[in-house]
């Protein structure tokens, strides 16, 4: 409860922080893991058959992932740390406690990804003038693809230890926290399920690349598919081994993450969909396998955006089944340690809200604290009117009938026994009925929802913040920093 609450209506802080790590996951997953080991499998072809038009397409290849990658790939990575700073800070706070040292480590090897990928891809044309050189230059794109993965297996530690850290509840060791009993599964899931992307986007761009030699195609065709479809049967194990050791609790969350938070009965419709993707993805491998260059290009292009789909819905899953937390057993999706709930229980939380505007609900500002107490507890999750908006929620409850704030706060206060992935209500009994008061007041006033503070004031719609710090008392402003 120590940092001011951000927060964008229109869109939702985890909508904000989803579209940026998807697109992050996807480059990172496909151009950046998966996509270097083919360029360097071309240039070593290359080297063995001396066939310059091999050294020729790993270089045209190289150059469009290096363009994506030192754009796009590092924006979006950037990306995530200033929205997850943004929304929740106690949650990426305690992360960087924990994992300081891994995080060390992984900047200091993603700066080296960075130097290996400008040295390979500058270095390209000069490295041919003798056979020394090149393999050297063959080594170098090794040690890039190596150096790209560990980025990864350093990520993913993280990511399986906000689903379940495991014995770090009770040990709070480095080493109990990076090798959580998600980390290895997920790991292999993610690797495997690169390396085929990887392939296949390869596979489409070569297409292109090669459509005036279909011989050379053919043979360069014969060897990538060899390589994405061993990883393929590698990913159907990491799959199966993946799914079983995801806890119960996370198991019973999926049917709701697959269906945008509604129970309803095409989740296994759904499920059998990504089964399908999967296999079709599967045949066209083999079938490139068994007749490269026999394969139309749009079924390769079919995959990779099936794989592209179905990588975004399991990021999006992978989200949602660890709640009601966001680091599991540990801290709840809205921030608050799960040790701190009796604390705030009994005091309440605007005691102990360092930016918050009001400290105490009274007769006279029950909207007011309602509000301030749906900013402090549902904003990370709920918008007002934007992207899973708390009054379309409401709306679906009641429908056309009138709001009752007494109803409101009984479902509140029960909610998370009923659905799983909802939080505990973390205040006392008035911010209870204040929030209440506060969200049944929606169906007749929903006025726009600013998050954006200062000093405990929420910044009003159309106010600038000169106009907010000459209503402060005794504030005035030196250098940019108020006093």
């Amino acid at each position: 409860m120590d940092f001011p609450i951000f927060h964008i209506d229109f869109i939702g802080n985890r909508m904000l922080i989803a579209v940026d790590a998807i697109l992050h996951v996807i480059i990172n997953h496909a151009f950046a893991v998966g996509a270097l080991p083919v360029v360097a499998l071309l240039e070593l072809s290359g080297i063995r058959r001396k066939d310059a038009r091999w050294d020729k397409l790993a270089y045209r290849l190289l150059k469009i992932i290096f363009i994506i990658t030192t754009t796009l790939g590092a924006l979006t990575g950037v990306g995530i740390w200033f929205s997850a700073s943004l929304v929740n800070p106690a949650a990426i706070g305690s992360l960087i406690r924990v994992f300081f040292w891994g995080w060390f480590v992984e900047w200091i090897v993603f700066v080296s990804e960075v130097s290996l990928i400008m040295a390979y891809f500058l270095s390209w044309q000069t490295a041919g003038r003798s056979p020394e050189a090149k393999l050297m230059h063959l080594r170098l794109g090794i040690f890039l693809a190596v150096f790209s993965w560990i980025t990864m297996a350093i990520i993913v530690a993280i990511l399986g230890f906000m689903m379940d850290p495991g014995n770090w509840v009770t040990e709070r060791t480095l080493m109990s926290g990076l090798f959580n009993p998600m980390y290895l599964p997920q790991l292999a899931f993610r690797t495997t399920l690169a390396m085929v992307m990887g392939g296949m986007t390869m596979i489409c761009l070569i297409y292109l690349f090669t459509r005036h030699d279909l011989a050379f195609r053919t043979m360069v065709l014969r060897v990538i598919s060899n390589w994405s479809g061993a990883w393929m049967l590698g990913l159907i194990v990491a799959s199966i081994w993946y799914y079983q050791v995801i806890p119960n609790h996370m198991l019973a969350n999926i049917p709701v993450a697959v269906t945008t938070q509604e129970y309803v009965s095409w989740n296994g419709r759904l499920k059998l969909l990504l089964i399908v993707g999967l296999f079709y993805v599967g045949r066209v491998l083999w079938l490139s396998v068994k007749r490269p260059g026999q394969v139309h290009g749009a079924k390769y292009l079919v995959s990779v955006l099936l794989l592209f789909a179905m990588l975004g819905q399991f990021e999006r899953v992978r989200e949602f089944i660890r709640k009601p937390f966001i680091i599991g057993n540990y801290m709840y999706a809205n921030g608050i340690r799960v040790a701190d709930y009796p604390l705030l229980q009994r005091d309440g939380i605007l005691q102990h809200a360092t930016y918050a505007g009001i400290r105490e609900v009274t007769a006279d500002n029950q909207i007011s604290a309602g509000r301030e107490v749906f900013e402090q507890t549902c904003t990370r999750c709920h918008t007002v009117n934007g992207v899973n908006s708390i009054r379309g929620q409401l709306k679906k409850m009641y429908g056309g009938k009138p709001w009752k704030s007494e109803v409101i706060a009984a479902y509140i206060e029960n909610m998370h026994r009923a659905r799983y992935f909802m939080p505990p209500f973390p205040g006392n009994k008035a911010e209870l009925d204040a929030l209440a008061i506060y969200l049944a007041s929606l169906q007749k006033r929903a006025a726009a929802f600013n998050g954006a503070q200062i000093n405990g004031i929420p910044m009003p719609d159309k106010i600038s913040a000169a106009t907010v710090y000459g209503t402060l008392p005794n504030l005035s402003i030196t250098n940019g920093e108020h006093e």
